[in-house]
């Protein structure tokens, strides 16, 4: 009986994952409006989860001012008005004191804080995805290559830190927060990744070297991001962010590895592959000094 309840799990965590990854491939490849909506859902429970979590805690972030925030970034994601960005942090950063300020609920601090975080962790890191999305150079069309091989670097991060923990894992990697995960699973992760990524670049017609350092980057930040949200649940007391994926537990929960990476992503492709500006700029400020 055990044994078809953990096939019967597996199944639903399969057929969910597929729903899922379908679904959002579908998005990511039409851009545009289709992809805020799902941002949109995705930030809506995410966040959702996340103020539950913080009030397991003792803490009680505003969720209203975080949804109101992320309403406003998917707009300046959508538009593409990256020059609104600190506008935006700003008056949202001043709105949650004020929220604070006139609610007054203990405690103080940590209210208005956990409310920061919330709308820049579950909301701004996510919405870079429109941003890389559309990025674009005389090379590159657009950014949905960069896209590809981020999720591909991801997702075998997953699988190679799964198998390699299982078989070769023997020395703990961060016991405190997550002891299930163990130094060699990492490292099969890392190796899965890197090659996921090299893979992806032959077909996007990409320097294969250049595509090693992408995948490095996408598993390091994906298991941050995973380490992190253990983190978060571990400091909280619970088990999962949520119940609303069968099988997967909540939106936070299948998500962690994104929510550091996509940022990250779009930064690195944005000053180092899709324009040198960055890179010019180093080179002649180091040829400066001397």
């Amino acid at each position: 009986m055990d044994v078809i309840g953990g096939l019967n799990k597996n199944a639903t965590r399969m057929l969910t994952g597929f729903i899922l990854g379908t679904i959002s491939m579908a998005c990511i490849m039409k851009s545009g409006l289709a992809l805020l909506i799902l941002l949109y859902v995705f930030v809506f429970f995410a966040s959702r989860e996340y103020v539950k979590i913080l009030e397991h805690k003792g803490f009680y972030p505003s969720l209203k001012v975080i949804w109101l925030a992320e309403a406003v970034f998917g707009a300046i994601a959508y538009f593409q008005r990256f020059d609104l960005t600190a506008l935006a942090l700003s008056a949202f950063s001043i709105i949650s004191f004020m929220w604070v300020l006139f609610r007054g609920r203990q405690p103080y601090i940590a209210n208005a804080a956990t409310t920061i975080l919330g709308f820049i962790y579950c909301g701004w890191f996510p919405l870079h995805l429109m941003f890389l999305r559309e990025l674009s150079s005389p090379r590159f069309h657009d950014g949905l290559g960069f896209v590809v091989m981020m999720f591909t670097s991801i997702l075998l991060t997953d699988i190679g830190c799964y198998y390699a923990g299982r078989h070769l894992g023997k020395h703990k990697l961060a016991p405190v927060v997550s002891p299930n995960k163990t130094i060699e699973g990492s490292i099969g992760g890392i190796i899965s990744a890197v090659i996921g990524a090299v893979i992806v670049s032959y077909f996007i017609d990409y320097e294969w070297y250049y595509a090693a350092i992408i995948g490095l980057i996408c598993t390091v930040f994906a298991q941050i991001g995973d380490l992190c949200e253990s983190l978060i649940k571990r400091d909280a007391g619970v088990k999962d962010s949520g119940d609303t994926l069968p099988g997967h537990g909540g939106f936070l929960d299948r998500t962690d590895s994104f929510i550091f990476t996509i940022p990250v992503m779009y930064y690195f492709c944005k000053y180092f592959v899709f324009s040198n500006d960055l890179v010019n700029g180093m080179v002649n400020f180091i040829k400066g000094l001397f």
